[in-house]
């Protein structure tokens, strides 16, 4: 499965717009807790048919600031949002970031 990187609005506008479940990474590539988190992400990936998309938050600083805005979410870094028909059902942020974590939600 592969990961679809966040780099414009439209992208996110694009992204969110679509029906379905859907994931949504925010990442900081300085952050070592991010790093964990990221490789729960792709753990949880690997074994998924999830969609799934990331948001690099110093790089692509407009669209993480999108996210909070659309969501009314405060920002965080690393993040995750669980996304089902333009709606968040669930997210978390830092260490609960883990694969058993996201299967739980999706799954629910």
């Amino acid at each position: 499965m592969s990961i679809q990187q966040l780099h414009t609005l439209d992208d996110l506008q694009q992204y969110v717009g679509q029906p379905g479940k859907k994931l949504l990474f925010k990442h900081s590539t300085t952050c070592p807790i991010s790093a964990k988190a990221h490789e729960e992400f792709q753990a949880f990936l690997k074994d998924s048919d999830t969609t799934a998309a990331i948001v690099h938050v110093i790089e692509d600083r407009p669209v993480s600031n999108q996210i909070a805005e659309d969501f009314g979410i405060k920002h965080e870094s690393p993040q995750l949002f669980l996304l089902e028909d333009s709606e968040v059902r669930w997210n978390t942020s830092h260490w609960k970031i883990t694969k058993d974590a996201i299967k739980e939600a999706v799954n629910q």
